[in-house]
């Protein structure tokens, strides 16, 4: 049963806002397709950047809780988990967003983006020689900059404080992953390619790697979602 704890993990991550993704009030399941364009987007540059990084060591996957089933050098697990976790972020975003008054963010917004974006740059200039802290601090503060001041998203605060109000949820998925209650993690890091800080046992890299992952796709969502929105209104 051990060699099934990757994929319940990607299950239990995704099928309560599965379910819910019905509800009449939420109607999440119009915009499938939307959601299904903007991961696969998303998910091809963060898997390339995930083969890279395994075959480096930087991590490295436990064949005990995997199925065996590699993609080049990922579990495929490791691949559902670029569709499943974006799904649940991506609906718990378009349900907050829905039934939450979230105007009070434009007040702090421009300031809060500004503070992380400057704090990752700096902490990835200090931390150059570590590749995931490098790496992940860089992608992340370009992603807001590039989202912000370029293809001007002005939902990106309230993007950034609904990821925050689901650290909860990312403490529980990525804490298993990274050996939190298991007796040895999913997923190995080497310490020589990392700050060494960790939450629980979770890489504070972990928490930016994800921000830009669920910032691209929500992104390309809301794209998609709105030519879907028009398709409906048409017919």
């Amino acid at each position: 049963m051990m060699q099934f704890t990757y994929l319940l993990i990607n299950f239990f991550a995704v099928i309560i806002c599965f379910i819910f993704s019905f509800h009449p009030k939420i109607k999440f399941n119009r915009y499938f397709r939307a959601f299904i364009l903007s991961s696969i987007f998303v998910a091809l540059f963060f898997i390339v950047w995930d083969m890279i990084f395994t075959a480096k060591k930087v991590w490295w996957f436990s064949h005990e809780y995997t199925l065996g089933v590699l993609v080049y050098n990922l579990p495929i697990e490791e691949i559902l988990f670029f569709i499943c976790i974006p799904f649940s972020c991506i609906f718990t975003y378009f349900c907050l967003d829905k039934f939450f008054n979230f105007s009070w963010v434009k007040k702090i917004e421009n300031t809060l983006l500004q503070i992380i974006s400057f704090v990752l740059l700096a902490l990835a200039a200090y931390f150059y020689e570590q590749l995931y802290t490098f790496t992940a601090f860089v992608v992340c503060a370009l992603s807001i900059l590039v989202l912000k001041y370029i293809l001007k998203a002005d939902w990106l605060g309230r993007a950034v404080i609904i990821y925050i109000i689901l650290s909860p949820g990312f403490l529980v998925v990525n804490g298993l992953l990274t050996g939190t209650g298991l007796p040895s993690p999913v997923v190995n890091y080497n310490s020589e390619e990392f700050m060494g800080f960790r939450i629980l046992t979770i890489p504070v890299e972990d928490f930016f790697y994800g921000l830009a992952l669920i910032l691209w796709n929500l992104f390309f969502f809301l794209k998609f979602k709105k030519y879907e929105q028009n398709k409906y209104i048409l017919v």
